[in-house]
Order: structure tokens, then sequence, then C-alpha cells
């Protein structure tokens, strides 16, 4: 199992020292500014996708958990990103979530997050909540404890930003990407939104899988990985939107104070996709990746209720990596509800003007080049930047 420490860099550096208090969620702690954490599904050969969560852990690199939440929760994020009044409103919208294997607790579990926090529920009894396997059956996948962690993350995150939608978790047998892209394409078809939290490197043949992405009129997001600069599939693809990731920072009444690039971020050139017309950066003369982002910073992770347990612990979790960013997208474009009418990742880079630019951090080393430096305008690590209301969306 990998294990990082993370140090606080400039961006935090600064808010501490303009006594910026990081956000509370009720009845939370705040954000880990200084937490060490480790990939929740470590590395996997090719032709397999890891999933992209990152979870805060003590300095002998057990996973925190605790009786109550850590880390950021609904109100952080919606009023972050300008999203409380479109989060209050009602909405058809339905989120699919595609993940590997199963999280028997994934209900229970996000019934404990929805009353924590004062949500509206969001159970298979009411029609909100759907569980299926590949196919769309309820044949369940085996379950297995690092990608439950993941799918916990994925649908409360979902259910923070979206507490009206729908939510649609299609489980895949294994995290091979033929099982994963079989789940791809049953959630392409029943949804309004997908959301992916998974990926590999890539590798000669990727482009043959990207019909499974191509999807007019669904929006479909990626998260683009966490280890920093270098891109993975199938955030790469054309068709999808790539979600790189940020260190959020808020204010004390949970606005937005400052956000920078995350360092474990993935971003890069593509090696084989060809670049979609939208994308006008001349550094890359294939896809690069990110397209936009939002939150992944671990140090200032999402807090999430996990009861199934991973690596001998139960409880609240404090979770980033851009397994976070990517149902933060997903359910933006949600709550805009102009999916129908969108093509792939093409809508943000007309409607700019919606999004908070991210202009420092790095995600590693490029010649200073803005494939893996925030920079104003478009950049690697970050796209175009953070949400500012759904307008980009």
């Amino acid at each position: 199992m990998r294990l990082r420490s993370r140090v606080v860099g400039i961006a935090c550096t600064l808010a501490l020292a303009m006594a910026i208090p990081l956000a509370v969620a009720p009845g939370a702690g705040a954000a880990n500014s200084h937490a060490d954490y480790r990939a929740v599904c470590p590395g996997s050969p090719l032709g397999t996708g890891h999933c992209h969560a990152e979870v805060v852990t003590d300095k002998q690199g057990n996973p925190q958990a605790s009786s109550t939440p850590a880390g950021y929760g609904p109100a952080q994020f919606q009023t972050a990103y300008g999203l409380s009044s479109a989060a209050a409103a009602p909405t058809n919208q339905t989120i699919a979530i595609v993940d590997a294997y199963d999280d028997p607790t994934a209900e229970s579990d996000l019934a404990t997050y929805s009353s924590t926090f004062g949500l509206p529920p969001c159970t298979t009894a009411d029609g909100c909540f759907r569980k299926v396997n590949q196919t769309g059956g309820t044949n369940y996948p085996r379950a297995d404890r690092g990608w439950a962690l993941e799918i916990s993350l994925d649908v409360q995150i979902a259910h923070a930003l979206c507490p009206n939608c729908r939510i649609l978790l299609v489980e895949a047998k294994t995290n091979s990407f033929s099982n994963l892209l079989a789940a791809e394409d049953y959630a392409t078809g029943h949804a309004n939104v997908v959301s992916n939290s998974w990926g590999g490197s890539e590798f000669s043949g990727e482009t043959s899988y990207d019909s499974h992405f191509n999807r007019p009129g669904v929006p479909i997001t990626v998260s683009s990985g966490d280890n920093g600069y270098g891109v993975e599939y199938p955030a790469s693809s054309r068709y999808v939107t790539a979600v790189g990731g940020t260190t959020l920072r808020l204010n004390p009444d949970n606005t937005r104070a400052s956000e920078s690039a995350w360092s474990g971020a993935g971003s890069g050139c593509s090696a084989y996709e060809t670049k979609p017309s939208w994308q006008t950066d001349t550094g890359c003369g294939r896809r690069t990746v990110a397209d936009v982002s939002a939150d992944a910073d671990p140090n200032t992770g999402a807090a999430v209720y996990d009861s199934y347990g991973y690596q001998g612990s139960k409880g609240w979790f404090q979770v980033g990596g851009t397994s976070l960013a990517a149902p933060l997208i997903a359910a933006t474009y949600a709550l805009a509800g102009n999916g129908s009418s969108t093509t792939f990742g093409s809508y943000p880079y007309s409607h700019t003007s919606s999004l908070y630019d991210v202009t420092t951090g790095n995600n590693g080393s490029c010649g200073g080049s803005y494939l893996c430096t925030a920079r104003s305008g478009y950049d690697g690590p970050t796209g175009l930047g953070t949400p500012n209301g759904t307008g980009a969306f």
C-alpha cells in the first residue's frame, strides 16, 4: 500500500499567515491541514483500473476513522462553489456512479451521511437510490473494502452537492477495463450524468475503447489520477470531461478563500488521443488533461461515512484524491441540467466566465510549462478552473 505525506504548500502558508480558519462541517472537525494519506486502491496491472481515493492516515499509516465527521461536508462544497441555490431546487436528474466490486453498506451509509448533515433521504424505497451490477441486475459482485470506501465517497459526494438528484450505483464485476466499460455502457444508458473515479496507465490500444464514452448528451466525468504529472485513461479520452484536482481553502462562512493546484492531480499530454476541436492550447498536439477541476487534496478532503470497514477501521474518514473531484463536477453538471445539449467536455470551454481560474501550484516537473503548472487561463492540473455556479456546465 502506497503511503505519502504532504507538506502544506504556499497556499496553506499564506492562509495560516492570514489566520484564515478552515471551515467546519456541522458537527464535524475541520479539514486536516497537515494530513498524511495513502492510496485506497494502489496501482493496478495494465488493462485494469484503480480507484483514485486517498484517505487520511495517522503517522503510522493507519486510516483515521472517528465517530464524528472530519473534513468538508455539503455546506462547504455547495457554498464554496456557488451552488447552494441550485442544490436546493427540485430536479429530475440521475447521476450514475461507476465503480468496481460491491459496497454492501452503500445505501445504509448514505442514510447515515444524509441524517448527519440534514440532507433529504435517498433510498431504494423512495426511488432515489438504485444499485445494480454491470448489466443492470442485482447479482452483485464480490465485496472489496478499498473500492467500498471509494463507492461511499462517490455516492455521498454526489448526494452532498445535488441532494435532490437520483443516484444509480453501477458496480462492475472486477476492476478490469472490460468489466468497468460494461458498467459504463449500462450507466450511460440509464442516467443523465455519469461519474468515474478510476483509471489506469495509457496504452496503445486505448482509442478502441473510446466508443464506450462516445455519448453526446450525457456528460461523463473522469478523475485525472493521483500520481501527479502524467496522463491516465480514460481521463485522456476526448469524449469525457477530465477532472483535475485542487487544494480548496475556505473562509469562516464557507465561501472560497483560495484554491491552488493539488500536487497529486494528474495532467499532461496524451500519447494516443487526438485533440478535440474545443481545446486550443498549443503546447500539446493531442488531447490535454484536464478540462476542469475541483477539490481533491486529502488535506482539504471530504467527510465520508463507511461502516463496511477499511483496513480494520469503520466510521467517518477524511478522503480526497481526484475521486472527490469527479463526483463534485458530475453533480454540478446535474445541477445545471444542460447535459442533453452538451457535446462531451466542450461546454466549459465556451463558458469560462462561470469558472474560478486557479493560478498557483503545480503537480510535478515539466520544465515549468502549463502542462504541470497552474497559470492564468487554461493549465493541465486544473484545466479551465473550478465551478462558480452552474453556468459552465
